[in-house]
């Protein structure tokens, strides 16, 4: 079951409904006790959150990086590219990028105040 399937369910229970057929479920039920509405309410915002963050990822985060990738990466940084514009060409975040340069000792992360925090002082 994914999260889209599940927050109507969630919300469901935690508005003293049935899930299938939205009749209002027993006052003895157990998903109308208050800790357990309190519960499913904090479930569900849960599941929210993390549906959004789903939607705003871009569509490589969290995916394995492959050789090729680290060797577009690494030659984009050569090639003097700024961190969005790579991040924005893998589809990945800034601080995916970074990290990831990081891991390939490629750049050691400093604060150059002109450029920003992310800004690499040292380019290997």
């Amino acid at each position: 079951m994914d999260i889209a399937e599940a927050i109507p369910i969630i919300r469901s229970l935690a508005e003293g409904l049935h899930p299938v057929t939205k009749q209002a479920l027993a006052e003895k039920s157990v998903c109308r006790l208050p800790q357990a509405v309190k519960a499913l309410n904090r479930a569900l915002g849960a599941l929210i959150a993390q549906q959004e963050r789903a939607t705003k990822s871009p569509g490589n985060a969290f995916k394995t990086w492959s050789r090729a990738e680290d060797a577009q990466v690494c030659e984009a940084l050569r090639a003097g590219k700024d961190f969005v514009e790579i991040a924005k060409a893998h589809n990945r975040t800034v601080p995916a990028i970074v990290a990831r340069l990081v891991k390939l000792g490629k750049i050691t992360p400093g604060k150059a105040a002109k450029d920003g925090p992310l800004f690499p002082e040292k380019v290997a």
